[in-house]
């Protein structure tokens, strides 16, 4: 496969200067496909960790410094999250803090991610075997106090970070256990996994599962598919190597390889029914590229690892050759996004969510680390 993975890089080094220009001290949330312009959110939300963690990568390369100031200031900015009371923000704190102690050896990064991890540990309830949703989840008014969620075993990410970085056996095990908790309620034999869960309160039971945001109730949504693989992928590597967390991430993987279209970008529900004449989701196909080429280096056979790897390389090409926008003097949009992706299509979403074709800045974070890792600028289990 012949492509300069450099220049693509240097693509999206372009408009990460242009969005650091543009917001200013406000974390980029998505963009308008046609003119780049973000819509902001001033906290983080649960998607401005994705933000910082594109600018801990940045500062690796030569000339960074600027960068990881960026990334500093925007970490410090996020402390009044720590204590809010949803498991989203495992994702701020991960990609935005944990990655900043990882990469660069940051002491703010650190203390900032162990204090968000410190606090979602006291959240874990021990009736249902994990960390639930919250109060302040971005859908928890919907779906209840008790519920849980595939995308929610971000909450593993951070946990197991915080407790390699400090010898925490019981906060392992709480990760640990949140993990298979989750995916246990949301792989389903066939290695889909569906989005939401209610549980019982008393004792764990699993009352409901379906798809909050997808197609239908027992449609698997893209995203979800990806959270899955990519988490449990993640989850093997930081947690230390259980193998059925690594099944469960080469289990989700055989299932988007198996249904995803031929040109490896993902619909936005594998289960639309007007396909292929639906919107595509280019930040969920982000998510696999990066869990896919991940995945390649720890398959237990060869034959599985050359998949992986092969796979991988193809959807991050099909996304920067169709979907990440050039540098031409006659194209207008700003270079290096990665557009296309669908952020909800539920009518009753939060008002700053509901948009199906732009700029996701979760998914551009995802493209970006995979381009990393097919340079060997990033090894897959530095994060």
């Amino acid at each position: 496969m012949s492509i300069d993975w450099e220049e693509a890089i240097a693509r999206m080094m372009r408009r990460i200067e242009n969005t650091a220009q543009q917001v200013g001290d406000a974390y980029p949330h998505w963009a308008d496909p046609e003119s780049g312009t973000w819509t902001t959110t001033s906290n983080g939300d649960w998607t401005g960790g994705y933000w910082l963690g594109m600018l801990w990568l940045a500062s690796r390369s030569n000339g960074g410094e600027r960068f990881r100031d960026l990334a500093e200031r925007g970490c410090e900015r996020l402390e009044p999250r720590v204590s809010a009371d949803t498991a989203f923000k495992a994702a701020t704190f991960y990609y935005g803090a944990g990655l900043g102690s990882l990469l660069t050896g940051s002491h703010r990064a650190r203390t900032l991610g162990l204090a968000a991890a410190r606090d979602l540990k006291q959240r874990y309830n021990h009736h249902l075997g994990l960390v639930p949703l919250g109060a302040n989840a971005e859908e928890g008014a919907d779906v209840g106090a008790t519920a849980s969620s595939v995308d929610s075993l971000v909450v593993s990410l951070l946990l197991f970070w915080a407790a390699r970085t400090l010898d925490d056996r019981a906060m392992r095990e709480v990760a640990a256990n949140h993990t298979d908790k989750v995916l246990t309620v949301h792989q389903r034999e066939d290695g889909s996994f569906i989005q939401s869960s209610s549980l019982d309160p008393e004792t764990g039971k699993v009352l409901r599962r379906y798809t909050h945001k997808g197609f239908s109730e027992n449609s698997v949504w893209a995203r979800a598919q990806a959270w899955g693989v990519v988490c449990s992928t993640i989850s093997y590597f930081s947690g230390g190597g259980e193998e059925r967390w690594r099944q469960a991430a080469m289990n989700g993987a055989d299932w988007w390889l198996a249904h995803v279209p031929d040109d490896c970008v993902s619909y936005w529900d594998f289960d639309a029914p007007k396909a292929p004449n639906v919107e595509r989701d280019t930040a969920a196909t982000a998510f696999m590229a990066s869990a896919l080429l991940k995945l390649s280096s720890i398959a237990p056979t060869d034959s599985k690892r050359r998949q992986y790897r092969s796979a991988g390389e193809r959807t991050a090409l099909a996304l920067v050759e169709r979907y990440l926008t050039p540098v031409h003097k006659n194209d207008s949009r700003p270079a290096g996004m990665l557009v296309e992706g669908c952020f909800n299509k539920r009518g009753d979403s939060r008002a700053e969510d509901y948009v199906s074709n732009a700029e996701l800045i979760f998914g551009s974070y995802y493209l970006f680390e995979a381009l990393h890792l097919l340079t060997g600028r990033l090894r897959p289990e530095e994060i």
